[in-house]
């Protein structure tokens, strides 16, 4: 294995970065027909996700990042496993990322969803840097492994536990991320909020479904500054699922509130169905802080300004499905594993 020199690789990073940030015709054409494989790709997700991407591959971001690990402590490269998700576009570039900045080799499982962005991108870096381009190969089968870092659900994961389970892994389950107002948020603040619960349909793990709200809070002020939403509805699918939901609600004579795009009800669930964001009352943040470190296991991250105390990842309003480079999935290091192989 050839000593990897952290400079270079954050000044190919930096370039990989630059053209994401710009898209080429290549990419231009991904953005406007990767919705013709999977519906929830619309031309705006794909775009937010791919410039999400390049913004985090930044000079400054990378070095502070890449400083944290010795990238040649792993002095033989392992073959790493990847079983990517494909809710949202490009989830899995990240933990590529991992494996490929570590030395280590990628044998990618992509998911039907999202197979074509990927490799795209990845196309670039080779382009950039040929060094990485044998470095990564994607499979139908995961075979002839070291490790593996699989993403799935709940029901997945035991598939996964049992098929893994001997080697080195990390094996992510279901998560959700909530919101925790205190009433004094501004309209903008609020408006942030509905990038962190519509961005990418809320299909995501980093999508607010759970609101945690003063028990006087005035919902009406949090309808209002997510109007401008509102054009949400008028895809197809997300459309059939708010009225889907708003029909079992209706049927059942559930109790809810709604604003014509986006239903809420009192659940105290942390997973919502799609179109629908559960909430809860509070009387202090210190019950807050109970709840939310009973729930840490099943919470990705915390979208809130008040004062918590907790383990959890808190982030700003409208900051939920933008992660910097170290924000790890499930609070678990990936390079650390990686590197420690």
């Amino acid at each position: 294995m050839s000593k990897i020199e952290t400079s270079e690789l954050i000044n190919t990073l930096t370039r990989l970065g630059l053209q994401l940030q710009c898209p080429d015709d290549e990419l231009n054409h991904l953005i406007q027909t990767e919705h013709n494989y999977n519906p929830w790709f619309t031309p705006q997700n794909v775009e937010h996700a791919i410039k999400a991407i390049g913004k985090s591959l930044n000079e400054a971001d990378l070095i502070t990042w890449l400083n944290q690990y010795d990238l040649n402590k792993n002095t033989s490269p392992k073959k790493i496993g990847l079983i990517l998700a494909g809710n949202i576009p490009l989830v899995g570039f990240h933990d590529v990322l991992c494996v490929l900045v570590t030395g280590n080799e990628a044998l990618i499982k992509a998911s039907s969803q999202d197979a074509r962005l990927i490799k795209a991108v990845l196309n670039k870096l080779t382009v950039i840097d040929d060094t990485f381009a044998g470095r990564f190969t994607f499979v139908e089968r995961l075979l002839d492994f070291d490790a593996v870092i699989a993403t799935g659900s709940n029901n997945t994961s035991r598939y996964f536990d049992y098929y893994f389970g001997k080697v080195p892994n990390i094996i992510r389950k279901n998560r959700n991320s909530v919101a925790v107002l205190t009433g004094n948020e501004t309209t903008e603040e609020l408006y942030e909020l509905g990038h962190d619960i519509f961005d990418y349909f809320g299909l995501g793990c980093r999508n607010v479904s759970k609101l945690l709200i003063p028990r006087d809070y005035n919902i009406a002020t949090f309808f209002k500054a997510i109007e401008p939403f509102q054009d949400i509805v008028n895809h197809n699918k997300y459309n059939n699922n708010y009225g889907y939901n708003k029909s079992i609600y209706l049927v059942g004579r559930e109790q809810h509130l709604e604003n014509g795009f986006l239903l809420l009800k009192e659940n105290d669930a942390l997973a919502s169905p799609l179109a629908v964001v559960f909430y809860n009352y509070y009387d202090s943040l210190a019950n807050v802080e109970q709840l939310l470190t009973t729930e840490n296991e099943n919470i990705q991250c915390v979208v809130s300004k008040a004062p918590l105390n907790i383990k959890n990842q808190v982030v700003g309003f409208g900051q939920s499905q933008q992660p910097q480079l170290w924000d790890y999935a499930d609070g678990l290091d990936t390079m650390d594993f990686l590197a420690n192989l």
